[in-house]
């Protein structure tokens, strides 16, 4: 007597795969310079910088080492900002500007005033945020 089972024919059987588009997004990656726009907490604190760069059609969030969960969290809905700027056609700096005015604004997490700025690179950036 064998301790197989028959497999139930529901895991048998082959499930259709629809394959569909990702969302648009902007470029990840930039040699060029970059404007970019400090974000902080409900508490002042500054949780990360959206970035951008048009040349490239890039743009992205820089995160500092270190931050709690929370503030983490908050940055989140600046990463949705990055898509829905792209679904809207706008160039990068163009949502940048947006951003700047506060169009993300929430209870978490805010645009810094007056806090919008050029780097020579997004390394430059990326160097200046770790610490460096």
């Amino acid at each position: 007597m064998s301790s197989e089972r028959p497999i139930n024919p529901r895991f048998a059987e082959d499930l259709p795969f629809t394959e569909v588009d990702p969302p648009p997004t902007y470029s990840r990656q930039t040699d060029g310079p970059v404007a970019h726009l400090s974000v902080a907490d409900g508490t002042g604190a500054v949780i990360g910088y959206v970035w951008a760069n048009d040349a490239d059609d890039a743009a992205g969030w820089v995160v500092p080492p270190g931050l709690p969960p929370r503030a983490v969290n908050a940055g989140a809905s600046w990463l949705r900002a990055l898509r829905s700027g792209k679904s809207r056609g706008l160039a990068p700096t163009a949502l940048l500007a947006e951003l700047a005015q506060g169009a993300n604004d929430n209870k978490l997490s805010h645009a810094v005033p007056s806090s919008l700025m050029e780097a020579p690179s997004l390394a430059a950036l990326k160097e200046r945020v770790a610490g460096g």
